[in-house]
Formats: structure tokens, sequence, C-alpha cells
């Protein structure tokens, strides 16, 4: 062993080593339950320490190198964990993508990550079967047995991939703390998504800090009920899962199946969307259960509704919070402990995570004090390295020295973050982030179409509904199903419009710029 590989042992800040520490000082406390379908699986922490190292021997072992991009294409289990860590191990970056994404937007994600390999749920090969020959740069297809399905042998079933590895650890690979753990995409504005590359200190100081933010002792247990290729879950996972505790994952959400694991599994903290806690606290199961184990229930990408909040307290007898963040600032950036402040109405942020600075900024780079409104920004370690392969971007998200959020805010007189609106027309619906002019591009396809303008009007269920107004050609004959199946076949199922508003016309300035400030205000 070389003294570089021997120095760089000794100091390293590496995601997978939290694994072998795990294994070291905890073997046999249970790290992961996976619930598939009526049964459960489960893994210690020694267990999973060595599947995690078979799938990056493996991973060597089929000519995959440092720094090469392996991408994970699936829905919330075990093996999804197993590859995320695998890939650490080896030096190798991972890839999640999400699966709701339009076709075409995978084909660019793989193509744009470079992509070498792809773990892919078995129940999505028939779609990777008919975009993979749109990816060149795929030499190595693993599959997750996920039920019947049957794959060809183009693809390596899971198990069989592991088998190739070793239980050993893999410890002749240099791993530096800003090497690139993932590249995970989000759609900006323009509707074309973006590589965020997240280091493995940032994620690793991510996981420190919020298990202090959160609550989680050594040896708590958590909900794995949000998707795992999201950035806010995979904040709860990881830091989970590095104080030695439990991850009960859920590959889909019925909320009287998960408040059953919850209960059986003792779980400490749930994390969810509102309206996961509305179907909770709303099924009759949940006031017969015994929630004495439940400390902590975390909630994000919406503020929650009064009603719910006290609802939730009331039954699950738990701290009530809010977290935030964005893809480019590992999250959570910002706290809101809602069960502690309960006259604080609105769009609550709170304050800054341990790790981060958080301010109020203007157009000229001067903090603002409390009560003036600028875009919120960020600076510390979890902010992401850079956009990939997009200098511009990268330089004009840190201007003056901070990450720039893109969202306008303001402090309160007692120093909590209040989030007033976006400084771009991004939907945020069901937990997704939908680009507005994305939606509008394949609408204007339709030669029958004038105009269209699409905004996020408020829904109980997703937050925000994407809604589109469309103007069409006098006497085409459109009609709103014509819109709605046109934006089925050519986008993902989260950004098709919840709703689409024919209209003569569309309100306008004085230069022909649709006033979306003035759609908002229709009444839902």
């Amino acid at each position: 062993m070389t003294i570089e590989i021997e120095k760089n042992l000794i100091q390293r800040v590496a995601l997978g080593d939290m694994f072998r520490r795990r294994a070291s000082n905890t073997p046999d406390k249970i790290a992961l339950r996976d619930y598939k379908g009526e049964k459960e699986i489960s893994y210690t922490f020694k267990e999973l320490n060595q599947k995690i190292n078979c799938f990056a021997g493996a991973a060597k072992k089929n000519g995959l190198q440092k720094g090469d991009r392996v991408a994970i294409l699936g829905l919330n289990s075990s093996e999804y964990i197993i590859a995320l860590y695998g890939c650490a191990k080896a030096g190798i970056t991972a890839v999640p993508v999400n699966p709701g994404i339009a076709p075409e937007d995978i084909i660019y994600v793989l193509n744009h990550s470079e992509a070498k390999a792809i773990v892919v749920d078995s129940l999505l090969v028939p779609l990777m079967d008919k975009i993979k020959v749109n990816l060149p740069g795929i030499q190595l297809m693993v599959s997750i047995k996920t039920g019947d399905e049957i794959v060809s042998k183009d693809y390596t079933l899971f198990d069989d991939f592991l088998a190739q590895g070793s239980i050993d650890e893999v410890e002749d690979i240099i791993i530096q703390e800003r090497d690139i753990f993932e590249i995970l995409y989000t759609s900006g504005t323009t509707g074309k998504p973006k590589g965020v590359l997240i280091t493995h200190l940032g994620v690793y100081i991510s996981a420190l800090s919020t298990a202090i933010e959160f609550g989680l002792r050594p040896g708590y247990s958590s909900s794995m009920m949000l998707p795992i290729f999201h950035c806010a879950q995979q904040a709860v996972t990881y830091s989970t899962l590095n104080v030695g505790g439990t991850v009960s994952i859920f590959r889909q959400f019925d909320p009287g199946k998960v408040m059953e694991a919850l209960e059986k599994g003792r779980v400490n903290l749930t994390f969810g969307l509102p309206i996961m806690y509305r179907a909770m606290i709303g099924h009759p199961d949940s006031k017969t259960r015994n929630w004495d184990h439940l400390k902590t229930c975390v909630f994000a990408m919406a503020p929650m509704d009064q009603a719910t909040l006290e609802g939730g307290i009331k039954i699950f007898n738990s701290e009530f919070m809010l977290g935030t963040g964005q893809t480019e600032c590992f999250p959570p950036t910002n706290v809101f402990r809602a069960s502690q402040l309960p006259n604080k109405q609105g769009n609550y942020w709170g304050v800054s995570n341990l790790a981060l600075d958080t301010g109020v900024m203007d157009e000229k780079g001067n903090l603002l004090p409390a009560g003036k409104v600028g875009e919120i920004v960020w600076r510390g370690p979890v902010v992401m390295e850079a956009y990939y392969k997009d200098e511009d971007a990268t330089l004009e998200s840190r201007k003056f020295g901070w990450h720039h959020s893109g969202d306008l805010g303001s402090f309160d007189e007692d120093g909590q973050l209040l989030f007033v609106d976006r400084k771009k027309d991004m939907i945020k619906t069901g937990g997704e982030n939908v680009a507005s002019i994305r939606v509008e591009r394949v609408i204007l396809e339709d030669h029958r179409v004038d105009q269209v303008a699409v905004v996020g009007l408020p829904d109980e269920r997703w937050v925000e509904a994407v809604t589109a107004f469309v103007v069409p050609i006098a006497d085409s004959g459109l009609t709103q199903e014509d819109i709605l199946q046109l934006c089925k076949k050519n986008l993902g199922k989260f950004e098709v419009p919840k709703r689409v508003i024919l209209s003569d016309s569309l309100p306008t300035t004085s230069t022909g710029k649709v006033r979306k400030n003035i759609l908002r205000q229709t009444p839902v």
C-alpha cells in the first residue's frame, strides 16, 4: 500500500466509510427494514456493509473506475441504498434518476451525465428497452427484481451482480472529500435538467448536522416514505444511518399499512409531505395505535395547514418541524419548529441549519435587515460543487460569495425566515418541480394554440396544481382534452396540467408579456 493511499485512509471524509464504522460498533443492529408488498426484509449493519462492499467490488470487476457514473432508476428499496453506498465506496459517482420524468429527459440525464452503467427496477426495464438505443454510453445494465417481470440476458440480476464482488473492504481507491458522490438533476426554468454536483464532504456534513437538528440520537429510527432519488429523503436517510439508526423503507404510501409498520418498528422520526400527514391523521387507525415511540414529525415541500398541524400534534404527541432546501444546497438549509412557534402563521422556513449561513440579499449584493424582502442566499460546506458542464449557470448561482436560491424571503423580528415568492415561475406540485415554460412549449406544439401561460394555483392535495391558460386560434375546434392528451404524451406525469382553462385572451403588459401574477389570482 502506498503512502498516498495510507494517508487517504487515515484522513479522508468518505460516505461509504460510515458503514464500516457501524458494522464494527453495532454489527447486529437493524439498519434497514424493507417493506416489499406483504414481505419485510431486514438487514443488519454487518450484512448491509458486506453487500455494499460486494457492489463496490463488482463494479470494479466490471471495469468501472473512480469517477465513472452509475445511474439508478427505480423506486425505494434496500437495493437502491446498496447501490448508492456501493458507488460511494468505489469512488464512483451515483446518478439517481427520477422515474417520473419524461422518457426524453431520462435519455438526456443519462447521456449528459455520461453514465456507463445503470441499475434499474425490473418494472422499468420495458422503458429502458425502448430508450436504450439512444444511450450509447451505457455498457452495463443491472436489474433489481421488483415483481414477476422477466428481464432479458441484456441485464444482470442485482443479486448475481453482488455475487461478483467480495465482502471485504475496498481500500485501494483514493477518495478526496470534494470528490463527487452523486449528480442530482433538477429542472430549471428553461425546462432542461441541470446536473448538480454533490460532494462526499457536503453530504457527510449534512448527515451530521441534520441528525442534530432533527434530534436523531444513536440507534433512532426513521421512515423512507418520500422517494430516495430526491435530496430531501436522502438527507433524512443518510443522517439516520450515520448515527446507527434503522430506516423503514416504503415503496408506496398507504396510510394504514405505513402506520402499522411505524408502530411495529417503533419508528422515532417520520418524514413526509403535509398531504401524507393529513391522510394518516384522517385514517381511523391513527387514534387507536400507540405512538409513544414517535418523537419527531418532519414535513417538507410546503407549509402545513393549521388544522393538520394541530391534529398531528394531538394524535402523535410529537414535535412537528418543517425542513426546507434545494438540490443545489443539500437539505435541510433551514428548519422551522412549527410545534414550538404556533403563532407564526405563513410560509415560514425558520432558522439556518447548523452547517449554513442564511441571508437575504438585494440585487447589488447587500445583505438586508429584518423586514426587508430580497433573494434568499446561503453559504456553507453543503452547497453544491457546481452545475455539471454549465460554468455560466454555476457562476451566476454564486455571485457576491453566496449561493443564490432564486427564491424571495425576509427575516421577521425573531430571526425566522419567511418565504415570500419565487423569483422565477417554477411550480412545486406534489413534491416535484415543474418548469412552466417547458409545459408551455409542449402545448404550443399544437398549431391550434395562439397563446399559453402556465402557472401553479393553490391546491389542497398538490400544494400547487399545474394550470394551463390557453388561447385557441379562432374557430380551431381546440378542446381541453386535446391539450391534456398532448401533455400526457410528451411530459412526465407530474408535469401534466391538472386543469386547462380556455380563454379569449391573456392579461399582458404594454410590451406583450403575460402577467402571470393576475392569472395566479384565478379562483380555484
